[in-house]
């Protein structure tokens, strides 16, 4: 299944869609599932999408992200910008 990376829109605070008690806020970015109230939440302009990946992927960059630093010093290329 299809997971989406989604904010809430600017001021908002979304309910999650299995979890009515916990909210997607502004302040971070989530994955959910590409089902259809999350849908309806970015048509009405509730979320905002900022990514879509296919579940196989986001396991594999979840354990990237787990794994060490480069040798360079460098961030790899699945880290948190700060800047959006």
């Amino acid at each position: 299944m299809k997971l989406l990376q989604v904010k809430a829109a600017s001021g908002l605070s979304v309910p999650m869609e299995d979890k009515p008690r916990s909210y997607i806020t502004d302040a971070e970015t989530v994955s959910v599932p590409d089902s259809t109230y999350y849908q309806r939440r970015l048509s009405d302009g509730d979320l905002v999408l900022l990514e879509e990946t296919p579940a196989a992927e986001t396991a594999a960059s979840v354990a990237t992200v787990d794994a060490a630093p480069a040798a360079d010093g460098k961030k790899s290329r699945n880290s948190k910008s700060t800047g959006e």
